[in-house]
């Protein structure tokens, strides 16, 4: 006797979806005829440049674009609420979609302070949408929540849970909405450039937490990012947006390996660590009109200049930062009194002389945009010196 294979349909599928903006010119097309699927599981990359549909594509899913000026023309997204129950997010109401966001469906966005309040912690954030998914207790969201911020690598969750998103780095910003993302481990996971606030060693960290999710949720998770190192370690599938529309979609090895659109092609031809050294890297344009590359522009630059570090210093500096230090109150007394600190700069000292250019260079957190801002005096120091010109700043 042959049993009937069960078909287990994808986890959400967009069909023929086209979206136009009003203007006071007229109807501008952002989005033209897509399809795309995305299964349990599964994790779909979607790339291409800045104005291609990308973000539209993902907010569309959620409804989170203003209509109007946003008209849908055409199409469908058909999302799985359960095995056999599929529904078109197009066709529900606003009091039927904040049921499904940030509890089935859930967003990262890509710069967490549109979507952090301001006047509010980040563990008070956190704790409400854990609260109003999941209909759990107060003291059972904030267990839920340090173990969330514990997950995904911020430093002290305890401290972390107290501060506003100002108190912040933007790669601990980021972290906190992941968090927040996954707390009530969505079907659906659209990742809108997650991880470019974040630095090289958090983002092996946070690419490697949502692969593991994916893999023991089964979540099916959108991944919209330029970076196609990222979507060649991370992705299961890719799909191309160009103007509006999908050029091309299949299994990463496939399209990075073998890219049959012209656009794909030169997304590819344009990642420097595929270039040699000293040579022009050629640009998307390139290889739209005939789909080949055109005549190689000759090199303007055969090798890099030797560092101004190995020239001779001018006489004077033009700046000159000695033992500065900028300390936050961290734990308190019950009494108020102030416990430990947090060192977010602490005795750098460095100087910077006429027509050189300093590097500062550190992971999330570690203080390169306090010590900036420290430097034009928009946050106080605890102690040093800064000498500009042979001026004091501190004075």
């Amino acid at each position: 006797m042959r049993h009937k294979l069960q078909f287990m349909p994808p986890l959400l599928s967009i069909h023929n979806l086209s979206i136009e903006f009003q203007t006071a010119s007229g109807l501008v097309p952002g989005v033209k005829a897509i399809s795309l699927e995305v299964n349990k599981g599964e994790i779909v990359a979607l790339v291409g440049e800045s104005g291609s549909g990308k973000s539209i594509t993902s907010l569309s899913i959620l409804q989170l674009l203003p209509a109007p000026p946003a008209k849908y023309t055409s199409g469908e997204i058909l999302f799985s609420v359960e095995e056999n129950n599929r529904i078109d997010l197009l066709q529900q109401s606003q009091a039927q979609m904040r049921a499904i966001r940030g509890n089935r469906i859930a967003m990262i966005f890509q710069e967490p302070m549109t979507s952090l309040n301001p006047v509010f912690t980040c563990g008070h954030q956190v704790m409400e949408a854990i609260r109003l998914h999941l209909h759990i207790d107060t003291a059972s969201a904030h267990k839920k929540t340090l173990a969330l911020f514990e997950q995904v690598k911020l430093p002290d969750p305890a401290l972390i849970f107290n501060r506003y998103p100002h108190q912040l780095s933007g790669g601990q910003k980021q972290r906190v909405m992941i968090a927040m993302a996954m707390s009530c481990h969505p079907s659906l996971l659209i990742c809108d450039e997650p991880t470019t606030a974040l630095d090289v060693t958090v983002q092996q960290t946070i690419l490697g937490l949502i692969k593991e999710l994916q893999q023991t949720e089964q979540m099916g998770v959108i991944f919209i990012t330029h970076d196609l190192g990222v979507v060649a370690e991370i992705a299961d599938r890719v799909a191309v947006m160009y103007k509006g529309a999908i050029v091309e979609q299949g299994p990463v090895r496939q399209v990075m390996q073998a890219p049959q659109h012209p656009y794909t092609k030169g997304l590819l031809a344009c990642r420097p660590a595929l270039h040699p050294k000293g040579k022009r890297l050629p640009v998307v344009s390139d290889f739209l009109e005939d789909g080949s590359q055109k005549l190689e522009v000759p090199s303007v630059v055969s090798e890099l200049p030797a560092p101004t570090s190995h020239l001779q210093p001018p006489a004077s500096n033009f700046i000159k930062v000695e033992n500065l230090r900028v300390w936050y109150p961290g734990r308190k007394s019950f009494l108020g009194k102030t416990l430990e600190y947090v060192k977010a700069v602490d005795d750098v000292s460095f100087e910077v002389y006429k027509g050189e250019t300093l590097g500062l260079v550190g992971e999330s957190g570690c203080g390169k945009s306090t010590l900036g801002r420290t430097l034009l005096r928009l946050v106080e120091p605890t102690g040093g010196k800064i000498t500009l010109n042979g001026s004091n700043l501190l004075d």
